[in-house]
């Protein structure tokens, strides 16, 4: 939490086909207890879903969970809708079974970082901590 009080905003989502959330729900639980504001989209979401949802709920970052082998088309798609609605401030980060080719390839595409199997929780609340600001911080760090 920033020194006025306004916490983090971040949703955390589950895009696509991919039934695997237990990841997605530690890492909301830890950006929580953090001092973050975390929404949690649930299962089975769209691009056009994440977006929406980050949009209404006024976040300030998007954490994507991707197993299933989708990143390459997924992160692209969440990248140009925000595009679309004018809301490349919100910083997108994300995780799962994602190889370190693609994760480099989704960096350059504006991704600001891809958590790996095996990240600790600590390791990203401290990143979305130093990469993410606040409401009350004004513009939006460079990622």
């Amino acid at each position: 939490m920033s020194a006025s009080g306004a916490p983090i905003r971040v949703v955390v989502a589950k895009v696509g086909l991919d039934g695997h959330d237990r990841g997605a729900k530690v890492v909301a639980r830890a950006l929580r207890d953090a001092g973050m504001e975390v929404v949690y989209t649930g299962l089975h979401n769209s691009p056009e879903q994440v977006v929406a949802t980050a949009l209404a709920e006024d976040a300030d970052a998007i954490g994507l969970s991707i197993l299933s082998g989708a990143h390459m088309t997924l992160f692209p798609r969440v990248l140009k809708l925000l595009d679309e609605h004018d809301a490349r401030d919100i910083v997108v980060f994300g995780g799962g079974i994602i190889p370190d080719e693609d994760a480099a390839q989704l960096r350059e595409a504006g991704v600001a970082q891809i958590f790996g199997p095996g990240a600790s929780t600590q390791a990203i609340a401290e990143w979305v901590r130093g990469h993410v600001p606040s409401p009350d911080q004004g513009s939006r760090a460079a990622v």
